[in-house]
């Protein structure tokens, strides 16, 4: 997969303030502030930075932690691992895979078949709903 790499002025004109903190600086939303943290409408969640299909709504449940929770990424690649120290904690961060925007952090905890939770920042995703011509 081919990365994006842009400079912080580019990010900061082509993101919301919001978005910014978060996807570039590693922030974190408020829990049950985000636009997605209760939505079940069908959909893709893409990249809000660089567009990239990360998460699909049929892998999203409802984990009451108040972030938009899945228990898989859409392809394995789309989504990169780190370790994660900070606040004094150890907790694995997840990134985009194309242009290493911060999501979120994934948890042991979430549902069969994966067993995982994919706790993800609304700020950091986009709901593609299908169009007419998609089922």
């Amino acid at each position: 997969m081919e990365k994006i790499q842009k400079n912080d002025g580019q990010w900061q004109r082509e993101l919301t303030p919001e978005q910014y903190r978060i996807l570039r600086e590693k922030g974190t939303e408020r829990p049950f502030t985000g636009q997605y943290a209760e939505t079940t409408e069908p959909g893709t969640y893409r990249c809000a930075a660089c567009g990239l299909e990360l998460f699909a709504s049929e892998a999203k449940f409802n984990a009451g932690c108040g972030w938009p929770s899945f228990y898989k990424p859409l392809e394995g690649e789309y989504v990169e691992e780190h370790a994660d120290r900070s606040h004094g904690m150890v907790r694995t961060e997840v990134t985009c895979a194309r242009c290493g925007g911060h999501l979120g952090h994934v948890f042991p905890d979430g549902p069969q078949p994966t067993g995982l939770r994919y706790c993800i920042n609304s700020a950091s995703l986009r709901l593609e709903k299908p169009g007419p011509d998609k089922k």
